[in-house]
């Protein structure tokens, strides 16, 4: 069987494009619930989406990783070959400190900013701290800066969840958005 194969730079340019479509996915859906049920029901609406979301991707995660034997901590979120977050396509530069993760050039945050967006778009970023939830109840990944949010890029903090997190993340009822201060609007 023959492979083909792309140099690294058509991959970027795919992994782009691709990451473009789904930042405008997400403000398509986003606004027209928002429009449809009013600001405060409507961005309550995509929030629980989000939070479906990302528990749906650590649940899935945490499956895999259970399935080589692995504990699911931190540390084996990315084992294998599903990351954290794309290698390349997504963002200009990645960069993982001891403590943190910094995303560089985030695709999805230009384009919100682009549209002058940021607000609806930084709705998604919950997804963040829901899929670390889903994969173990005892860690969340939270924002320490977001691009959404007005910093010049994103970065990610892992740390122990705590009670209150893990009511918020299984509550259909309370307000999502408080399971990550630094996207909070207040």
């Amino acid at each position: 069987m023959d492979e083909k194969k792309i140099e690294l730079k058509e991959a970027e340019k795919e992994v782009e494009l691709i990451s473009q479509r789904l930042a405008l996915l997400h403000l398509s859906y986003a606004k027209a619930i928002i429009d449809e049920l009013g600001e405060e029901k409507g961005e309550k609406l995509v929030l629980k989406a989000i939070n479906n979301y990302g528990k749906s991707i650590g649940e899935k995660r945490r499956e895999e990783i259970e399935k080589k034997g692995l504990e699911p901590i931190p540390e084996n979120f990315g084992e294998g070959n599903v990351l954290r977050i794309p290698r390349f396509g997504m963002h200009s530069k990645l960069e993982v400190t001891e403590d943190s993760m910094k995303l560089y050039g985030c695709v999805m945050g230009k384009l919100w900013k682009e549209y002058g967006e940021e607000e609806l778009g930084k709705l998604y970023c919950y997804v963040d701290p829901a899929k670390y939830l889903g994969f173990n109840e005892d860690f969340i990944q939270v924002h320490r800066k977001a691009m959404p949010a007005g910093d010049d890029f994103c970065e990610f903090v892992v740390r122990r969840s705590t009670e209150e997190e893990k009511e918020l993340f299984n509550s259909g009822e309370k307000d999502f958005s408080q399971i990550d201060a630094h996207l909070d609007k207040e």
